[in-house]
This record gives structure tokens, sequence and C-alpha cells, in this order.
């Protein structure tokens, strides 16, 4: 029995693969639900700092890991032009702007919804969302003093076309800031339960993969790279990851006493988000990485 669960699941790992409409349709029918996890539409988890941070509001957790980006992009006080490849609703945006007043900004999504509700809400900022592939933008070579890629990258599978062209945009000596998940090994190599949680949270969440963490460091080197800074943050991350059983309970009962219906893709975010939890507990195979790169 455990020989054919294993073998079942191993093969499955091949099917993670998320096509361009998958993830479009993803973002199209469950960003609107993200409220029930952020206020300020971050669609990421958060950063536990003492003294900056209070574990019960998890709005502070994930905008202190928006600060801890903006702060390893290394800009300059002058005026500044920064990308956010797969920036969703435009949250870590709002915040970045708020904080730098010389700073304007763009940001890559697939999503139509993104696109045309993210722009309301950056309105009275110098910034803009446009619908493109964040592994083919129409943004110039050599434009951008900053990029950053907050849990966005996953759904390309950390490719390297998608590293090459985040490379290709940045100015010489500036930056590309990635947030996000990572294994530590070959997805054939998983344990049963990491390999079934991997498995569940690439489906649910239309991700092509995660990249291997060693692996995307050197791509990245050989992309260019240079000064390629890999930090392992999960034990910040932990708090707010572990506010997602508290999180899911709460949006159903919500939309339960309004008497809306939930949506497939609602459900899948939902589930998605218990396999993130569930893979964040096998701490041997699944780490999450801060990697700070310069062209």
């Amino acid at each position: 029995m455990n020989t054919t669960l294993s073998h079942t699941i191993h093969t499955d790992l091949k099917k993670t693969h998320a096509t361009r409409k998958e993830i479009k349709t993803f973002y199209d029918e469950a960003t609107e639900d993200y409220t029930f996890w952020s206020q300020d539409f971050n669609m990421h988890f958060g950063y536990f700092s003492f003294g900056k941070t209070n574990l019960l509001r998890r709005d502070t957790m994930l905008n202190e890991m928006n600060t801890q980006v903006l702060k390893r992009l290394e800009l300059s006080s002058s005026k500044q032009f920064v990308a956010d490849l797969g920036c969703g609703m435009g949250g870590t945006m709002r915040h970045f702007l708020d904080r730098h007043a010389a700073l304007s900004m763009i940001g890559v999504t697939v999503s139509d919804f993104q696109v045309t509700e993210g722009n309301k809400l950056l309105k009275k900022y110098p910034a803009v969302i446009v619908k493109e592939d964040f592994r083919n933008t129409s943004i110039s070579s050599n434009s951008v003093d900053g990029a950053i890629a907050m849990e966005s990258f996953c759904h390309s599978g950390h490719s390297v076309d998608t590293l090459k062209e985040a490379y290709r945009m940045l100015k010489p000596g500036k930056r590309l800031v990635i947030g996000d998940a990572f294994l530590k090994k070959s997805p054939h190599k998983l344990c049963l339960g990491s390999s079934y949680s991997y498995r569940k949270l690439c489906e649910k969440w239309s991700l092509e993969g995660l990249g291997i963490i060693q692996e995307v460091k050197e791509n990245l080197e050989k992309i260019g790279f240079s000064k390629v800074n890999v930090e392992d943050i999960s034990p910040r991350v932990a708090p707010s990851v572990f506010h997602v059983p508290f999180a899911i309970p709460l949006f159903l009962l919500k939309k339960i006493t309004k008497g809306e219906p939930i949506k497939k893709q609602s459900w899948d975010n939902l589930k998605a988000s218990f396999y993130a939890l569930t893979s964040g507990l096998h701490m041997k195979d699944f780490g999450y990485y801060l990697i700070t790169a310069e062209k």
C-alpha cells in the first residue's frame, strides 16, 4: 500500500505545471477574497520582528515583510523607478510609495481583475499596474532601479527565463529581491508527507512549482547577478503562516453568515493556504527565503 501511494504521489508531481490561463483564472476569481487575509491586500506571508510587529495582528507582519524587502533594495533618496513582478493588487507597491517620496513604480500581473481594481487603489500614486507576463515584459532594458518578486516567481517555477527577464530590465548595480518559499531538495526526494503537501499546494495555487534554493542561487549567478545573498527567514515567517488555521474558519463563517456562495477558486485558495501550513512543518524539505541579487 505504501509503495503504491508513494508511486502515485511522485508520479503526480510531474503534473504540477500551471498554464498561464490557470494562473490568470485563479487570480481573477480569488483575488477579492484576499481581504480575509489582509485589509491592505498584501498577498503574501509576513515577517515577525520583535518590537515592530504584533503576533495577533497579521497585517503588521505582512507590512513588515514589505519593509524588509524595501530595505534590501537599498534605493537612494533620489528619483527611483521600481518594478513589482507579479504585483497582485499593488499592496506592496502602495507600502513602498508611502515610504519613498521620490519613487515611481510599475506592477505586472496577468489578471484583468488585479489590473482594474489595483489601479483604482493606486490612483493617487505615481504608479501603474499593467497586464503582462513577468517572463516577457515591455519594460525597457537597463531601466529600473530595483525589481521585486513577492511570492510570484513560483508561478513559473522560479525559471531561468523569469530570472533573465528581471536581470534584463535592471540598471547595472541595481538589485532584485525575491521573497518566496523554496524547496531544499529535488521534489522526488521529498518524504511522502512533503510530496503530498507540495503537490496539493501547486495544484490549488496554480504554481508551476517551487525552485530548489541552491539551484536558483546558481542560476542567478550564471545569468550574471553578483552578490547573491540567500537568507532563510522561515522562523520569521512562521508566525504569519500559523494564522492560516484561524483565518480560514473566519472567512467561511463570514461567507455563510452573509449567504454568499463560495467559489471554486476560493475553495482552492483556502485549501492551498492549509497546504502551505503543512508544507512549512516539513522544515527539512521547505524553507522561506529572501534572496537579494545585484546586476
